[in-house]
């Protein structure tokens, strides 16, 4: 879902900020409850929880995401799902630009997904990866 700045609001900050916490929480509970199931396979889970830029979801160059991992016993990265939460920029004719200009705007993305479809998705990918 795009967000123009001014669509930018108190009550969008703090879904952005609660669904943040609630999936970070969810990914480090699924790692929880399968991580012995994938270490029978000699298999490695890993979940985690990035956010990049300023503390402010409204300055361009913030982001945030949640992923899960899947290694093998030596480490090597075998599969990995990465959702974008949000994302602020700054962009110029559609495209993203580093400084601020005259007919530059800030943007923002949200994760389109409910939080149920998200712990859907990404129970499936656990699911699908552990039958397959």
């Amino acid at each position: 879902m795009k967000f123009q700045q001014s669509d930018f609001t108190d009550e969008l900050k703090e879904k952005i900020i609660d669904t943040e916490l609630a999936l970070k929480k969810h990914v480090e509970k699924l790692v929880n409850e399968n991580r012995s199931v994938f270490a029978n396979k000699n298999l490695i889970l890993d979940a985690g929880f990035d956010k990049g830029g300023s503390g402010n979801p409204f300055m361009p160059g913030y982001g945030s995401s949640v992923s899960i991992g899947i290694a093998d016993e030596n480490d090597e990265l075998i599969d990995f799902h990465i959702m974008k939460i949000w994302e602020c920029q700054r962009i110029f004719l559609g495209l993203p630009v580093s400084k601020k200009f005259p007919g530059s705007k800030v943007v923002g993305e949200f994760l389109d997904e409910t939080y149920e479809e998200v712990k859907e998705e990404f129970k499936e990918y656990i699911d699908e990866f552990l039958m397959g």
